[in-house]
Formats: structure tokens, sequence, C-alpha cells
């Protein structure tokens, strides 16, 4: 026998005893054929201490105190029809797309104080609330709850938290969008307010995607300085260095009718809170002629490549000044 022979046969031997080794303590059972084992159902972090009175008075003093200072200096708002929430009797749920971080600050911060020391939030659980000081601090700070986003499944504490009387914010994406634009509308919000009996109030927001997306941990600033025009009105617009621009806009109540399912109902929501958007992009009227004729723009945006959809949503929106101004007299 060669010397190449005795030389290869030993490889082959090395070559069988590491493909049978146990590198790592690995399992000599194939995974196909372990015994099933049921995942562990984890327990719901508890949040009813955040909406007791003691931790209501330090959530007034940290929102009030500390929230909205830093971000109003970070970023500039403009809030239309809240005029709505006259017309409503609470709780309610609000119902708004979820594009950045920067939603839930401008939500509860747009709202009257009566509204806003009575509304909380609903969170994803396994984000949220994945760790302790994560879940005090959101539930402190914006009174928010968990909630199982896994398939569309909502936890039982939302209804529990509309008996005692709270409003809900919940984005029915379950997540933030990566592009900017309005992904599948799931089934929570509708379905509890079919069950409870409560009315949705849509939310639309324009500016916090381009202010803060996904991945960002802080609101960026205007770019650049300039003017543009519009191509719909050809008006001059002005577009200042600095804080980013943030427009949010309350729609009328819509309530489920007698024998409605969620899926209609839901449907019908997500209508509302497209149409409210075409309003705060154009005009009231211009909005409902659309809606009259099947044409408000989907807000799942245009089948286009993913950095076309994003480039179209890093632009903050301008505010029309001089109509703004017209309405106020």
């Amino acid at each position: 026998m060669g010397r190449a022979s005795v030389l290869s046969d030993g490889l082959d031997d090395v070559r069988k005893v590491a493909r049978g080794w146990r590198w790592g303590r690995r399992p000599l059972v194939p995974r196909s054929a372990e015994a099933f084992v049921p995942e562990v159902e984890r327990s719901v972090f508890p949040t009813a201490w955040s909406r007791t009175l003691p931790a209501s008075a330090v959530r007034e003093v940290a929102q009030k105190a500390g929230l909205e200072p830093v971000f109003r200096s970070q970023v500039r708002t403009r809030v239309e029809g809240l005029d709505v929430l006259d017309r409503v009797e609470g709780p309610v749920i609000f119902v708004a797309p979820h594009a950045s971080h920067l939603d839930t600050p401008l939500i509860l911060l747009s709202l009257p104080d009566r509204w806003r020391r009575t509304t909380a939030v609903a969170a994803a659980a396994d984000y949220f609330f994945d760790t302790w000081w994560r879940a005090v601090g959101s539930a402190l700070l914006f009174n928010t709850l968990p909630i199982e986003r896994r398939g569309g499944a909502i936890a039982t504490t939302p209804g529990d938290v509309l008996a005692e009387g709270w409003s809900l914010v919940i984005f029915p994406e379950g997540t933030r969008s990566k592009d900017g634009w309005m992904g599948r509308f799931r089934l929570g919000a509708a379905w509890l307010a079919v069950e409870h009996g409560v009315p949705v109030v849509p939310v639309v927001h324009r500016g916090t995607f381009a202010a803060m997306p996904r991945g960002q941990g802080w609101p960026s600033r205007e770019p650049s300085t300039g003017h543009r025009a519009e191509p719909a009105r050809g008006r001059s617009w002005t577009s200042r260095r600095g804080r980013r621009q943030l427009t949010i806009r309350f729609g009328e109540a819509i309530s489920a009718t007698p024998g409605e399912s969620a899926n209609d109902f839901a449907a019908r929501v997500r209508a509302a809170v497209s149409s409210l958007h075409d309003e705060d992009r154009t005009t009231w009227w211009d909005s409902r002629r659309r809606e009259a004729e099947g044409k408000t723009p989907d807000l799942s945006g245009p089948d286009v490549a993913r950095w076309r959809r994003v480039w179209a949503q890093s632009e903050s929106p301008v505010v029309d000044t001089e109509r703004r101004r017209a309405w106020s007299r």
C-alpha cells in the first residue's frame, strides 16, 4: 500500500468522524423526529397600575413638562378637526396609520386635555413589553397596554380598558410602515368597536415618516430652504430649513350598524381614513368630489419600486398659510 493511499484513507476516516461528532453537543435525533413541545404561553404584562390616579398624575407632569416641550422643539404641527370630539361621547377608538414612533406623541399631544388624560395606546407586546424597563416606561409615559399582533390576534386587555371608560389609540396595521404608505389593515380595531359598541374616530397624519422613519432614533431637520410650486393649484409655497412640518386631522366618528360584521366595518373605517387623508392633502370639497366619484387615492401607495415609494414620502407636507389665514378671519 502506497503512502498516497494511506493518506487518502486517513482523510476519509477523519471526515467520517467529523460528520458523526456532536459538535456543540448537537442532538443525534433529527429535528423532524423530535417530540412536539408546545410553546410556553407568555403572561401579559400588567398595566392596570398605569391607569390609577397616582400614575395618571405622574404621566400628566411627564407629558406636559417633559415630552411636549421636547416634541415642540423638534417639529412643527398643524392640528385640524378637533371640533368632531365635541359631537361624540367617549370612550372612542382612534384609528390611525402607523408610519413612525412620532405618531403616538403627535396624537396624544394634539388631543384636548380631557381626552388625552383618558386615552390609552395599544402597543405591540413583543416590542414595547419585551423588557421590564421598556414596558414600565411606555406604560407610564404613553399609557400603553400590550396587544398580540401575530396573526392579527388582539389581547383581551383592550376590551377591559374600553369597558372602564378609557378611549384607545389603535394602529390597525400592527407595525410601522417601512416606506411611509399604509400597510394591511387588520381587523382588531373594527372588532373591538363592533364587540363593545364604541364609535371609531379616524385620524390621519402626514410628515411623521419624513421626520423620523423606521430605523431612525430622533427627528431630522429640513434638508434645504427654497420655494416650490404645487402643480394642482400653481401657488407658491415656502419650505423653511429647521423643524419638520407635521399635520394631523381628526375625522367624524363612525359607528357600526346593527348586525354589521367586523370585516364590513373595517372596510368602512379604512375608506374613511383614506378620504380624510385626501382632505388633509387637498381640500374638503376636492376630497368629497373624488369620494363621490370613487377616485379617492389609495393609502397603500403606487405599485412602483420601493425606493420610489420611500422617496415620495420623504418630503414634509407644506402648509398653505394663505388659506389658513383666510379661514381664521
